[in-house]
């Protein structure tokens, strides 16, 4: 008959523990898998150095938009656009003001969407009648800007949009709005639809010319209309070779030229009582290899030399803030890593993305995404950086800048509590 010997059950209970604390402790350590390192975002200190931003009127109202950015660089060529652009900068009022002859361009546009011709086209004859006629003889006799004109006469559409643009002729405005709405009321609800499809949404005319102080538009949205006049192949076109004779060899004088030695192309340019000198135009500043345009809007300047001083003022804003921006620049870093056992490596832009671009303000923070792992060799993607530049987005991969290896087998066996519980989370 056997008797319980207490000694042996501890010695039995004991050795059992160990062989299976060895069993379970030395794989779980040994072999189990490494908490992951712990990653903390950070800011390269360039990604937030202040912008150069746009010097605007202080008269009236004002508004820049980019237009287009072209980059040449080591990595090839590419450009940008910025479609319905958010403005780079505006200035003064926030209300629709009036926008003179301005409202000729809008006119244009809407022609030439109710009556498309290829850009090397002239377009449809059109046969003047005694009421276009009649109408040059009454803005004339107004001292309003007018081309002259005849019944009868024969005048492509080209032709009748050069004389409207061009030399601002206020007859040609409805002259062209009647042809291709019926009436010039007709065309006021066919060019406020427009408006607002096209997203000028604080703009509204009601009529062709321009002369009505209730033909408004705020400048932001009036930046925006002159980038789409200046993408508009037809548009474009006149103003990069101007007519200096119309139909019946009749001279007209480009009006929208001012400045043009600062790299300025006017698209309209004008003046009434009511909204003193309005001036829609596209700006280039290049470095020879890239290039960077925009459009603008300036309404109500009281004199022709202020617009002058605030042209030049803005340029050379341009030029002080337009460069070739490393927007996310190689060897950056946007993420740092520590393991548990002592390792540290930061996540750092692996290729260059550059812009020429102009940086109007401090840029907003980068997202940042960050893949989950214990150990990596220098080089490896471990995650990728993503920030909005003028409209675009743009993004670059994260590549480890320094190894995060295995601490071996003396670290793990020496934290069972770090290692059992990585095992734990997975």
């Amino acid at each position: 008959m056997s008797s319980f010997r207490p000694g042996r059950f501890v010695g039995i209970l004991v050795g059992t523990v160990v062989i299976l604390g060895v069993g379970v402790y030395g794989p779980a350590t040994l072999l189990g898998p490494l908490p992951s390192v712990a990653g903390t975002q950070v800011a390269p200190a360039a990604a937030s150095a202040a912008g150069t931003p746009p010097v605007l009127s202080a008269n009236g109202a004002s508004a820049v938009a980019m237009l287009t950015a072209t980059t040449r660089d080591a990595s090839g060529t590419s450009s940008s656009g910025s479609g319905v652009p958010e403005p780079i900068a505006a200035a003064g009022k926030t209300e629709p003001l009036p926008m003179a002859s301005i409202a000729k361009v809008v006119t244009a546009l809407v022609v030439l969407d109710a009556k498309p011709m290829a850009a090397d086209e002239t377009g449809p004859s059109v046969t003047l009648t005694a009421a276009d006629f009649l109408s040059y003889l009454d803005y004339d006799k107004a001292g309003a800007r007018a081309v002259a004109v005849f019944a009868d006469e024969q005048w492509t559409e080209r032709e009748l949009l050069q004389a409207m643009l061009l030399g601002s002729s206020n007859n040609h405005a409805d002259s062209v709005a009647r042809w291709a709405f019926g009436s010039v009321d007709a065309y006021v609800v066919a060019a406020n639809a427009w408006l607002a499809d096209n997203g000028l949404t604080d703009t509204s005319v009601v009529d062709a010319t321009g002369l009505h102080d209730a033909s408004a538009g705020t400048a932001s949205d009036l930046a925006h209309l002159a980038g789409l006049a200046a993408t508009n192949p037809i548009v474009s076109a006149m103003l990069a070779n101007p007519a200096s004779a119309l139909a019946n060899r009749r001279g007209v004088e480009n009006t929208t030229s001012f400045l043009p030695e600062e790299n300025i192309t006017g698209v309209s340019r004008s003046y009434t009582d009511a909204a003193g000198v309005c001036f829609l135009f596209t700006a280039e500043v290049t470095d020879g290899a890239s290039s960077f345009t925009f459009s603008g809007a300036f309404l109500g300047e009281p004199s022709y030399d202020a617009l002058t001083a605030d042209l030049t003022a803005l340029m050379q804003s341009a030029r002080d803030g337009i460069g070739l921006l490393p927007v996310l620049a190689a060897g950056d870093a946007y993420a740092t890593f520590d393991s548990a056992w002592g390792d540290e490596a930061s996540a750092v832009v692996g290729v260059s993305r550059t812009r020429f671009a102009w940086q109007a303000a401090t840029p907003e923070a980068a997202t940042v995404s960050l893949k989950d792992f214990a150990t990596a060799r220098t080089g490896a993607n471990v995650g990728q950086v993503q920030l909005t530049v003028d409209g675009e987005e743009l993004s670059a991969a994260l590549k480890l800048d320094q190894n995060i290896s295995d601490p071996g087998p003396g670290w793990r066996l020496l934290h069972p509590i770090v290692m059992i519980t990585a095992l734990l989370d997975q």
